[in-house]
């Protein structure tokens, strides 16, 4: 399994865009904001988690190299002071 954090914003294209990117791949993913787990292939689902900050994304395979390169434009990249 490997675990990244994403940023979505509240705009429908932005979610329907990474909707429609991660359901070309065959791994099962979630999205997790607090302790709410919604598939990360659901549009509805996302839309009923908070948006407002970054979210960790498991994705349960450990050769998904391909996936996350293709994440690339949702990814949080660590920012200075975070532990």
């Amino acid at each position: 399994m490997k675990s990244v954090n994403i940023r979505l914003t509240m705009m429908t294209d932005n979610v329907k865009n990474f909707v429609s990117l991660v359901n070309r791949y065959p791994y099962d993913m979630d999205l997790r904001s607090g302790r709410y787990v919604v598939d990360a292939k659901s549009i509805l689902g996302i839309f009923s988690i908070d948006l407002s900050r970054p979210i960790r994304m498991d994705i349960y395979s450990d050769d998904c190299d391909d996936l996350l390169e293709a994440l690339t434009p949702y990814l949080v990249k660590d920012e200075p002071g975070q532990a």
